[in-house]
């Protein structure tokens, strides 16, 4: 063994002491970290011959490139709809990097880590109040989730016009409508060959960015003798709308189409008794989208994606390795090898199990609660504030906002805003017009931290 590796060996626990140690460091203060860094400048260096070993790595590391590390999963990092890291996530998600496994079986030799990730899906379901009708995998985040669902509606789209999609390519029969989808939706469509372009929009109604149901049923006449794929909303980015689930599921006992409902982080709605109803009639759907790394507050990157029992043949045929017989038979067991995109995938599942047993129904109802309480305080601040004025209703857990008057100054606002490194927030589009959106996700938000970010924002409004 070269000597490096044997001496890291043999001091493994100061090695990982001194990583702990850093990472304390940054967790504990993460309150004080900035949220945005100015000195983004780094002294390039060229590859050397020899190593200079992990502790020599971390060192370096410390001292040229952890000024760039922003506090993302800090209380007052409102952009993206970024998450924290529970404590129990980060024992997760520590663990999954040394146990290293390449999560795919449920049984036959060698790694079989995909049973605690069939648990994992089994736990979430119930957290989510969704029966166990659904099988569903980890993967790396809301876009390759939407992926997965498409691609397997794709599949039953082609097998309705007689084709096998993931043989003979795409044809031109299929329909996708939906209201107000999100990018990641968008994007997919361009990977699956559908085009992203090729969108049947679904009036919304003024003010909103659900659909219009009456408009909705419109086009499925119109279009009742395509197989149609419909994307719904169950939290719209910018003012969390929810599609009226129920209304478009009783639509699905008229006119056959494929549901897929992007629950990215809305689905955790369902943790919440006084928020359930947003989601009445989602158990329908064929296939969900579930983003953990934002409500459920484990560590990039980790999403779930939950395409009901019954569509498992057209999962294989979408994903099955048949030209691969080293991985074996994909009829004879269960593996995630032929269930989705990825045939390399981390223990995804590791944070995520860690967190459900860790804290339970209760405690993800009060991330749910507390996020809904901050973005309501918040919003009530911008009601009542001289300079700014919602942009939208605060429905759930994010605020849309803009400046009262100056309006072209908001871009200059949010620059020295976000500058000051207290708060961070993204700017937007709502209905074509320019806004400013704080998502409220993360478990250690709390309102001091409004209290501060209001602060920041008044100071700026004074020197602006």
């Amino acid at each position: 063994m070269l000597e490096l590796f044997e001496n890291e060996l043999n001091n493994l626990k100061p090695i990982l002491d001194q990583v702990t140690s850093a990472s304390l460091d940054f967790l504990e203060n993460i309150a004080e970290k900035a949220t945005y860094i100015s000195d983004q400048t780094v002294t390039a260096a060229d590859l050397s011959d020899v190593g200079i070993g992990a502790p020599g790595s971390l060192e370096v590391f410390r001292k040229y490139y952890e000024k760039l590390m922003v506090a993302s999963p800090g209380p007052r990092y409102w952009g993206f709809v970024t998450g924290g890291a529970t404590p129990a996530a980060i024992a997760g998600d520590w663990l999954t990097a040394v146990y290293d496994q390449n999560t795919q079986s449920t049984q036959g030799a060698g790694d079989v880590s995909a049973i605690l990730e069939k648990e994992t899906i089994r736990l979430l379901c119930q957290l989510l109040r969704l029966p166990e009708d659904f099988n569903g995998g980890f993967v790396t985040g809301a876009t390759m989730s939407n992926f997965t669902g498409l691609a397997v509606a794709r599949q039953w789209a082609g097998e309705r016009s007689g084709r096998d999609v993931s043989r003979e390519g795409v044809s031109g029969d299929l329909v996708v409508m939906a209201g107000t989808p999100h990018s990641s939706v968008v994007k997919s469509l361009g990977m699956l060959g559908i085009g992203s372009n090729n969108v049947v929009r679904i009036q919304v109604p003024a003010g909103r960015e659900a659909m219009d149901v009456a408009d909705f049923e419109r086009k499925l006449i119109e279009h009742q003798h395509r197989p149609v794929i419909v994307n719904c909303s169950a939290g719209t980015v910018n003012t969390v709308d929810f599609d009226d689930i129920k209304a478009i599921v009783a639509l699905k006992q008229k006119y056959p189409f494929w549901l897929h409902i992007d629950a990215a982080f809305g689905g955790f709605a369902a943790c919440q008794p006084a928020q359930q109803h947003l989601l009445a009639g989602w158990e329908q759907a064929d296939s969900i989208t579930i983003d953990c790394h934002k409500w459920m507050n484990v560590p990039y990157d980790s999403a779930v994606s939950l395409l009901r029992k019954e569509h498992s043949r057209l999962q294989v045929s979408t994903f099955q390795n048949s030209n691969a017989p080293y991985l074996g038979d994909p009829s004879e067991n269960f593996s995630y090898l032929n269930f989705l995109p990825e045939n390399s995938r981390r223990f995804r599942a590791l944070p995520a199990w860690f967190s459900l047993t860790a804290y339970g129904r209760n405690g993800f109802e009060w991330i749910v609660q507390n996020s809904i309480a901050c973005a309501q305080a918040f919003g009530t601040y911008i009601q009542s504030s001289e300079h700014f004025e919602l942009q939208a209703p605060v429905r759930l857990n994010v605020v849309c906002f803009r400046l009262k008057s100056g309006r072209e100054r908001m871009p200059v606002f949010l620059d020295r805003l976000n500058r000051r490194g207290k708060v961070f927030m993204t700017p937007t589009l709502l209905s074509g017009e320019a806004a400013i959106r704080a998502a409220f996700v993360n478990y250690r938000t709390t309102e001091v931290d409004i209290l501060i970010a209001i602060r920041e924002m008044e100071e700026v409004m004074r020197i602006l």
